[in-house]
């Protein structure tokens, strides 16, 4: 059966410097081994599929999918998904918001012009990494221990741990070891030098079979905007870039309102199409 198709950028406003997303369409017919077998062979970090909402509150529901295995929630695949809904045709109830159904709940995402936004889920772990851990990320990462400023368990889901660099270009410099890595899925951060179009530098390595880097990635700035907000490291709205160490611009945009956080982005469709099933 044919479905209309689209790949996209996420957080950027130009093609091809972003984190790409495939998004199948109208995908009720489709059953969950077709998704997966779908996404292995998109081979893209997530391939979301859109279904009619089971929620009353939710205008769609989305199924997201890695090559490995299906996730309650993600970032740069709820904007994108989200983009692609409203190209489409999809209409949502409330004015300023589109809710969103998937794996962790009701997702709200913000309309501010042209840009999407998600809130920000709650943190399911907080607080520093135990000695062992830091340690080893430290040798994975080839720092001496006196260059992190700052950790913190930073799990909105995935299970993301973070640690908080002096420099952007010292996290630009790192040569990651994976195998040291194995099994942690680390984010790195860093200021920018003032007067930068971005105030913080982002990393995001995955210490998952052979190990790599995601492009851009919402989950983990979701989370890490909790911590550098909450410890007062970065203002209530900035700009995080990442996605350079990939030859990508990726841009982040963070916002607090009341007591939300926002995680936004620009969104650009590259493909557009039908795919048969």
């Amino acid at each position: 059966m044919a479905h209309r198709f689209t790949q996209l950028d996420v957080f950027s406003a130009l093609p091809l410097l972003g984190n790409p997303l495939a998004v199948v369409h109208d995908a009720g017919d489709m059953g969950e081994a077709q998704m997966a077998a779908f996404a292995r062979w998109t081979n893209l970090s997530e391939t979301t599929f859109l279904l009619p909402p089971t929620d009353p509150g939710a205008d769609y529901r989305v199924r997201i999918f890695t090559p490995q295995r299906e996730l309650p929630f993600a970032g740069h695949p709820t904007l994108g998904s989200c983009h692609a809904w409203l190209a489409a045709g999809g209409r949502a109830r409330g004015e300023h918001e589109v809710v969103q159904q998937c794996g962790v709940g009701l997702v709200r995402i913000r309309r501010d012009g042209a840009r999407l936004a998600f809130a920000a889920p709650p943190l399911l772990r907080s607080g520093p990494l135990d000695a062992a851990l830091l340690q080893r990320i430290v040798s994975g990462l080839g720092l001496q221990a006196s260059e992190v400023l700052d950790h913190q368990w930073v799990d909105n889901g995935p299970g993301w741990a973070a640690v908080r660099l002096a420099s952007a270009q010292r996290v630009l410099s790192l040569q990651p070891d994976y195998a040291a890595l194995r099994g942690i899925k680390l984010g790195v951060v860093a200021p920018h030098p003032a007067g930068s179009d971005a105030q913080f530098e982002v990393r995001a390595l995955i210490g998952e079979a052979s190990g790599y880097e995601d492009p851009v990635t919402g989950s983990l700035n979701a989370s890490l905007a909790q911590w550098l907000i909450g410890s007062g490291v970065a203002g209530e709205r900035y700009v995080a870039a990442q996605g350079a160490a990939l030859q990508r611009a990726g841009r982040v945009h963070v916002s607090k309102l009341g007591a939300d956080i926002w995680v936004g982005g620009d969104v650009c469709a590259v493909v557009t199409g039908s795919v048969t099933l």
